[in-house]
Order: structure tokens, then C-alpha cells, then sequence
């Protein structure tokens, strides 16, 4: 049996309600929420992946504009998700989670071999983050309702790449709480 751990890409306050803001995002709050209840509940980790730039530095801001900028109250995981004592936090400066940043090593220490991915933007930063832990030799698995994009077409096309370039089993959170 394979050990799991989630991984939440940028549910944060700039990408949800602020400088990037994503209507969309906010429909999948709910889910994620759930997803991350279940896990907290079964013992399995959860790692929120969040953008934490510096500024006037970070090459993704030229971009895409300021946002998510490190200490920052839009830098910081929506309320709705309750960042607790036993989440993980691993900040990154591009897209991939894993990209300069110590994700793999944490995924290694918890003797993880499949991440469930979950967040902001199926077609960009899920999409990175997943192309790193292929490269790794991670198991993908993607919560579809619980992951998003800005546009229904993004989202799709994401998906679709997910699933055909990295073999990520596309599932949703009610199937997925019911195997923890």
C-alpha cells in the first residue's frame, strides 16, 4: 500500500480573494476543506506548497505582477483551510513546489511515494509541481474537485495533461477520503 500525502498548491489569500484573485478557487474551498479534515483525521500529511516571493527579486513577478509576497497577509493559507500545528509549510519562489525548495527531502523523511494534489492552477503551478514529482518518481493522484484553474478551458487542459503525461489517477475528494 502506498503512503500518501497531500499537497496544497497555493490556496492562498492573494490567489483566492486577492492580488490574483481566482473566483474559482473559491468553489473548491469546500472540497479541499473536507479533503483535509479526512487526512488530518487518518494521520495522513498535509503540505501546503505556497508562493512566498521576495520582492523586486523573484522572476515570477515580473509576470505576474506583486502577489503572495512572503510575510504578507496575501502570502498566507485561506482561513477556510485551518492551517494546523501538524501541517507542513513549504515556501517557494516558482511555480513547482518542489523547484530550490525542500519539499522532496520532507516527502523522503515521511516515507511518502504518492502525492495527492490539490489547489491553484491545474495548467501552472499543480501542473509544475506534478512535473517534479513525476520526475522524482512519485505517484500523482489529483483530487479534481479540489483543484482548479482561472478559466474552465485551463482547468481541462491541465487535467487532461496530468493525466496523460504523468499517469495521475484523476479522482475526487469523496472517493479519496473513503481510502484513507
Amino acid at each position: 500500500m502506498s503512503k500518501r500525502a497531500i499537497l496544497v498548491v497555493d490556496m492562498l489569500n492573494d490567489f483566492v480573494t486577492g492580488a490574483l484573485k481566482c473566483d474559482r478557487g473559491l468553489a473548491i474551498v469546500p472540497k479541499t476543506a473536507e479533503l483535509l479534515r479526512g487526512a488530518r483525521e487518518k494521520g495522513v500529511p498535509v503540505i501546503f506548497c505556497n508562493d512566498a516571493h521576495l520582492k523586486g527579486i523573484d522572476h515570477e513577478l515580473k509576470l505576474w505582477g506583486d502577489h503572495a509576497i512572503a510575510g504578507t497577509e496575501g502570502a498566507e493559507v485561506i482561513p477556510e483551510l485551518e492551517l494546523c500545528e501538524k501541517d507542513y509549510v513549504v515556501p517557494k519562489r516558482r511555480y513547482s513546489g518542489f523547484f530550490h525548495t525542500d519539499l522532496d527531502l520532507l516527502l523522503k523523511e515521511l516515507g511518502v511515494d504518492t502525492v495527492i494534489l490539490t489547489g491553484l492552477h491545474a495548467h501552472m503551478c499543480v501542473r509544475h509541481t506534478a512535473a517534479d514529482a513525476y520526475q522524482l518518481g512519485y505517484g500523482i493522484v489529483v483530487a479534481k474537485d479540489a483543484t482548479d484553474s482561472f478559466t474552465e478551458e485551463d482547468y481541462l487542459y491541465g487535467i487532461k495533461y496530468l493525466k496523460e503525461v504523468y499517469g495521475a489517477e484523476i479522482t475526487d475528494v469523496d472517493s479519496l477520503v473513503k481510502t484513507f
